[in-house]
Formats: C-alpha cells, structure tokens, sequence
C-alpha cells in the first residue's frame, strides 16, 4: 500500500499530457501488487496464493520499468522516483521470499 501511495505522488508530477499514458498505467501496475497479494490471500490455498504473488511480482516490474521510462523520457527526474523505485525492488525481494517460502519452485 505504501508503494501505491508513492506511485501516485510520483504521478501527480508527471506532465498532463501523460494522464492517459504513463499516469495511468503505472498507478494500475501498482494497485495491481497490493490487489493481487489480497486476492491472492483470499482464495484460501497455498497454491492460490503463490501463483497470485508471482502475478504480484511481475507487477513490480512493470513499475520499477515504467518509473524508468519516465526518468529516461524527462518526463521525471531521477531523485523524484529514488524512493518508489527502491521500495519497489524490496517488495520484488520480499516476493520471491514469500514465494519459495510457499513452496513454488524458484523463477531464474
């Protein structure tokens, strides 16, 4: 949920002409990390919930991308993404933890 906070602070300072583009799918990649841990939880199995994790993960990249592309575009500069881009590599690691902790077999 905090990345989802940040995310939208970062997106408030992108340029208008973005609020369809990379405004949009941004902040729907990071609310997507939190909704998909919830209903991942939610389904009740160790399975369920590993393979909505791994959804989760992949989510984090596309945020971690889409916060890149911003920088190298100069849409945004690098110090106003230095905090969502970190928080975001610590949920990725927390997610392959949870991940094998769940039993799933490591992604290489």
């Amino acid at each position: 949920m905090d990345l989802v906070d940040l995310v939208y602070g970062v997106c408030r300072r992108l340029p208008k002409e973005e609020l369809f583009g990379l405004r949009s799918q941004l902040t729907r990649a990071a609310v997507s990390i939190a909704c998909n841990i919830a209903e991942g939880h939610g389904r009740g199995s160790r399975r369920d919930f590993c393979r909505f994790v791994k959804i989760a993960r992949g989510s984090v990249c596309e945020v971690k991308t889409l916060l890149e592309i911003a920088v190298r575009n100069g849409l945004i500069k690098k110090e106003n993404i230095r905090e969502s881009y970190m928080l975001a590599e610590e949920i990725a690691r927390m997610s392959t933890g949870l991940v094998r902790r769940l039993g799933a077999p490591p992604v290489k």
